[in-house]
């Protein structure tokens, strides 16, 4: 289930250019299963329209006027007490100045003074604002008063200079938002180490021994242990994705390195979904094989077996109280899995059969066995890699009990 699901979340809307992102914010959080009611200042009216946000959350939007409607006895008022989360995205440095002093001449800042939940805010104005000395005293009094700040990003602004001044993206909101949310969860206080995509082993300085894996998974079961509060190092082979928001990232390209990465640290649980190769080049050459040398002969020998070596390892248990593997086959997968389980020692593992057109490598979907060490297994149907790695924390969150 979607740390959103359920949840209330008001979102702040100022004058900004920034303000057409919002609406991007407002409809992600919608997907995810929030329900969103946006507020809109005077300002933010001249940039985006409240049908916009209306169109995009199925919901109203709020305005100015509504402060002096028929519902503004009770208005802030129920939603400071039924929100979640109260995110101001894009903030202007006006509404950061009225929030810093209490200022409440708006239907915004009004509910912002009424709110009981945590206070997000995503800062979006010209580099000299950002940094001039009121803008940053108003910004580490919000802070010491418990609001959040998110951002802002260098880059291009809207004056045409460069500088620290632009709203961060909506997915890096979504983010952070989904930490605020996940901070009290089943795993509040646990550390999990996760690796994920496909090691690369150099046969020359160009080219390199791989595999399909995408690392969707692995990234997926980092996103998951982060929405259950655990503190996350994701451990990443090459691979296009983006990282979560709030786990620290160790990258890796080769199976030695993802090794040696692996056994710095220490954690309450290792996830292991690095498709790592099992063979790699004995000596990769120096310099580029060229074709008019003919055919390489490359010789291979057998890669270190991650796994096999934190479970010789006598400190391993620990090192990681719970080690968890996957098994991604094209044949025999349980037998196959079964052997992986006892042999490396661990908790439990995940089979998938990657000759699936809709499972394993690169695709959205998995479906997965899961063999514990008891002798138990649990199979599930197709389901989304994000679906997959919430059972799987909530089998390590067991554990961990």
């Amino acid at each position: 289930m979607s740390v959103f699901s359920g949840k209330h979340i008001l979102l702040g809307v100022t004058g900004s250019i920034a303000s057409y992102k919002a609406a991007d914010v407002a409809s992600k959080l919608a997907q995810a299963g929030a329900k969103v009611d946006v507020l809109i200042t005077g300002a933010g009216e001249k940039f985006v329209t409240p049908l916009t946000f209306q169109s995009v959350t199925g919901r109203r939007a709020y305005v100015e006027q509504d402060l002096w409607g028929n519902e503004a006895h009770v208005l802030h008022v129920s939603f400071g007490k039924t929100a979640d989360l109260l995110v101001i995205a894009p903030c202007t440095a006006h509404t950061i100045a009225k929030l810093a002093h209490g200022l409440a001449d708006n239907l915004l800042t009004v509910t912002a003074l009424a709110a009981e939940c945590p206070l997000v805010i995503a800062p979006a104005m010209d580099g000299g604002m950002y940094y001039h000395p009121t803008t940053q005293e108003n910004l580490t009094k919000l802070r010491e008063g418990g609001a959040i700040i998110i951002g802002p990003a260098d880059g291009h602004l809207a004056s045409g200079l460069t500088g620290k001044g632009r709203m961060i993206e909506p997915a890096e909101i979504i983010g952070h938002l989904r930490i605020i949310l996940g901070r009290n969860g089943k795993l509040a206080g646990k550390k999990i180490v996760v690796t994920a995509g496909g090691t690369q082993e150099a046969i020359d300085p160009v080219r390199v021994i791989t595999n399909h894996s995408s690392g969707k998974q692995g990234y997926a079961l980092a996103q998951a242990a982060l929405d259950s509060g655990a503190g996350v190092c994701l451990i990443t082979a090459p691979t296009a994705l983006t990282p979560p928001v709030g786990a620290r990232v160790i990258k890796a390209n080769s199976v030695q390195e993802m090794l040696n990465a692996v056994m710095k640290e220490s954690a309450d649980a290792l996830i292991m979904a690095v498709a790592a190769a099992d063979f790699r080049p004995v000596q990769a050459a120096k310099d580029k094989l060229k074709k008019r040398d003919g055919i390489p002969q490359v010789k291979l020998e057998a890669a270190p077996d991650i796994l096999k070596t934190v479970a010789s390892s006598q400190l391993s248990k620990k090192r990681f109280q719970v080690v968890a593997g996957f098994a991604a086959e094209s044949r025999d997968l349980l037998e196959n899995a079964s052997e992986k389980l006892q042999s490396k020692n661990l908790d439990f593992i995940v089979a998938n059969n990657i000759s699936a057109d809709d499972a394993g490598f690169a695709v959205e979907t998995n479906r997965v066995t899961i063999l514990f060490a008891n002798g138990s297994k649990e199979t599930l149907p197709l389901m989304s890699k994000i679906e997959v790695a919430e059972k799987i924390i909530e089998h390590i969150s067991k554990l961990l009990e």
